[in-house]
């Protein structure tokens, strides 16, 4: 190809026009990647041309045409029709005729899947970062009202869900996470216990120490510890699964066979969520306070009964009652945002990767606004 690109003839056309007004045009010679530029201020010229009529392209003299030509020439064609005209490419020999049916114009003008990367103003890069959180928060709350209305129904219909497949996640999510919920409960009594007896020792009241522990871990720390750790380790699972369930058309084919993927995947979860994630909080609320029992046995010379009785005294019914609507509303958020991100995977793994990152994050953000509601709330509640 280089040899017959350097003996051909330099490019000419000739224009030859019709009574009817149609026009033929002749190209000659070689179109190929050098020298491009002259060409298409020729071609352009021939297409900025008036006629009245079809325009006829003939390749028959072409001694040479690479890819560049060969789009060079489709464009000619396109600027033509553009106008209004009609235009015909004749007389191909078969390796140009290759060419020209390789290059598809339409992909040309599609936009590109990779961004430019024209950097944006701070202030639009907000503006998009927000509508962006409308649209995905949007998103989010109608799923949860989907799961709400089918856990209505089921109150109706309990044979729509797979309890055998809500045990499995019972124990994936409650009996294999007693052990991290454990050791955090217990080293977080511990240190809170020991942090606050630093001061309260001060002013003789290491008994209050009890009160202040109890206080914290049922409240607060018990519901929201637990929750942060049931979403890095159910949520993101339940976000994967769901994920590359998708990825491999799976989600595609239970549809196909006329099962809904809400309740055949999302139900299980939700209602195993529900079940365990205050049972673990009452535990790991049991274990902070034997964290705290430890430090005032060992280090403030208090006595278990001492302890155990001042943490009765504190605690009420409303914080037993208020802790558990706290972990049950963040049972449902961690379940529903993971199984929502795995529905919204598309691509491959790492579409998978980023929706159980967002999982994760997603529902340790609902847990922290919707805890500090709760606080707001709780506080100005009439006992």
């Amino acid at each position: 190809m280089t040899s017959d690109q350097t003996h051909s003839a330099p490019f000419q056309i000739h224009l030859e026009t019709g009574e009817d007004g149609s026009r033929r045009v002749v190209l000659q010679g070689a179109i190929a990647l050098q020298g491009l530029e002259a060409v298409t201020a020729q071609l352009q010229a021939v297409a900025q041309a008036p006629c009245g009529g079809h325009t006829s392209l003939d390749l028959s003299g072409l001694e040479y045409v690479d890819s560049a030509g060969a789009l060079a020439i489709l464009k000619l064609a396109e600027a033509i029709k553009a106008q209004g005209r009609t235009c015909s490419i004749d007389h191909a020999s078969p390796n140009v005729q290759g060419l020209l049916n390789l290059i598809d114009l339409q992909a040309l003008v599609q936009p590109s899947l990779v961004g430019t990367g024209r950097r944006q103003d701070v202030i639009s890069q907000i503006g998009e970062g927000f509508l962006a959180f409308l649209r995905d928060a949007s998103k989010v709350i109608i799923f949860l009202g989907e799961i709400i209305i089918d856990l209505v129904t089921l109150c109706f219909r309990p044979g729509m869900v797979r309890w055998r497949d809500v045990l499995l996640y019972m124990r994936r999510a409650g009996v294999e996470g007693l052990p991290i919920v454990s050791l955090i409960a217990l080293l977080l009594g511990l240190i809170i216990a020991f942090m606050s007896s630093l001061q309260l020792r001060q002013f003789g009241a290491n008994i209050f120490v009890a009160s202040l522990l109890a206080i914290a871990m049922v409240r607060e720390l018990g519901p929201i510890m637990t929750a942060i750790l049931v979403a890095g380790r159910s949520g993101s699972a339940f976000a994967a699964e769901i994920g590359t369930m998708k990825v491999n058309e799976e989600v595609d084919a239970l549809t196909v066979m006329g099962l809904n993927p809400m309740h055949f995947l999302t139900l299980p979860k939700v209602i195993a969520s529900l079940i365990v994630v205050p049972l673990l909080t009452m535990y790991a609320n049991l274990l902070g306070i034997i964290g705290g029992l430890i430090v005032g046995v060992t280090l403030l010379d208090l006595t278990v009964y001492s302890y155990i009785q001042e943490t009765r005294n504190i605690l009420t019914v409303f914080d037993f009652v208020s802790s558990f609507i706290k972990t049950v509303v963040f049972a449902f958020l961690i379940a529903a945002i993971g199984c929502q991100r795995g529905f919204q995977v598309r691509g491959g793994a790492a579409a998978v990767g980023e929706a159980t990152t967002s999982a994760v994050v997603a529902a340790i953000f609902m847990i922290i606004v919707v805890d500090s509601i709760f606080a707001i709330v709780l506080t100005y509640y009439p006992r």
